[in-house]
């Protein structure tokens, strides 16, 4: 059994077999699995380029000792 399929914009709850919302005719996602799977692949991204960031900050930034 397929579960049903969430429109993003209005979030109406649409049949698997549909491919477009019943309510406001957008298109419906592939799957939430690989929605959360893109968000999570989005992420690391972020905390990666972020880390790299920080570490090319800590040795191009001046140090003043007084």
């Amino acid at each position: 059994m397929s579960a049903v399929r969430v429109c993003l914009y209005c979030q109406h709850a649409n049949p698997p077999t549909h491919a477009a919302c019943e309510r406001c005719a957008m298109p419906l996602p592939a799957s939430t699995a690989s929605l959360e799977a893109r968000r999570l692949k989005r992420f690391q991204w972020f905390c990666l380029g972020l880390a790299v960031f920080c570490i090319t900050m800590f040795f191009w930034l001046p140090r003043d000792f007084y």
